[in-house]
């Protein structure tokens, strides 16, 4: 069921270019934070009320489907897991409702700056969950550049590990120094097995080295960051054997004993 954001109604509305004139945010420092659905709206309500918000073909929610790949011993994961400084995530992201889609790398960058590069993609292509080989190629370039690996014999093994759905909303902050995801309707699976968080949102807010006003009004209410990542949380949820150690916290806190996971787990 679509959770509805009503406090985001009356915010401005902004275009995807002029979004991205005033914050790209390619480069960013991104703060995650797990905010239980049921106490949302009365937190949004909070907001700089000059708070602007993204509208595209008339909606601001979209909806969005990632697929996410990694090689058949899970570096990406275990990178993850590890806390490596040379990790990285391959996936791509596909607008449903304007039928686009992309192929992105995010890579760690210097001081922990989360670096995103991607490149237009096919739609179709991606709902079938490939990778072409143009895309491994470019995918090959970024991880190179990045120092990540040496790289076209583990691109070439690379292979869709997850997929996932859910709702976005974007937010550009009042003073133009930084945006913001809200991510409900959460959606995962791995290898025919399913995850659904409806309970909780994901909120991501994205600034420069500054913590942005989201991130303090967050912190005022006694939200702290979390960490959670979609990929390796929901991977760690859903594949045996995996170790969950670096998300302990919030699975113990967010997802034990809820009927959905307990049913995936046992599936």
């Amino acid at each position: 069921m679509t959770h509805e954001l009503h406090n985001l109604t009356n915010l401005e509305r902004i275009s995807l270019d002029d979004m991205n004139a005033r914050a790209a945010m390619l480069t960013r420092v991104d703060r995650k934070y797990v905010v239980p659905t049921d106490c949302l709206d009365e937190l949004l309500a909070l907001m700089n009320p000059a708070t602007q918000i993204l509208e595209i073909g008339g909606k601001i929610e979209q909806r969005y489907a990632s697929c996410y790949f990694d090689t058949p011993e899970l570096h990406s994961f275990m990178d993850t897991a590890h806390k490596r400084r040379r990790r990285y995530k391959v996936r791509t992201r596909s607008y449903l409702d304007s039928e686009l889609a992309f192929l992105e790398v995010k890579t760690r960058g210097p001081r922990g700056h989360t670096v995103k590069k991607r490149m237009a993609y096919d739609f179709a292509q991606a709902a079938r969950m490939e990778l072409s080989r143009e895309g491994r190629l470019w995918v090959a370039e970024r991880l190179e550049a990045a120092q990540c690996f040496d790289g076209v014999g583990r691109v070439d093994s690379l292979l869709p590990v997850l997929s996932g759905t859910y709702t976005r909303s974007t937010l550009l902050m009042a003073d133009g120094q930084g945006r913001a995801t809200i991510d409900t309707d959460l959606n995962w699976d791995s290898w025919g097995r399913e995850l659904q968080a409806p309970h909780i949102a994901i909120i991501e807010t994205k600034s420069g080295a500054a913590p942005s006003e989201l991130d303090r009004l967050l912190w005022a209410n006694r939200i702290r960051p979390s960490r959670i990542s979609k990929y390796a949380t929901a991977m760690a949820l859903l594949t045996p054997g995996l170790q969950t150690n670096r998300w302990t916290r919030v699975i113990d806190r967010f997802f034990t004993m809820r009927p959905t996971v307990q049913q995936a787990l046992a599936a």
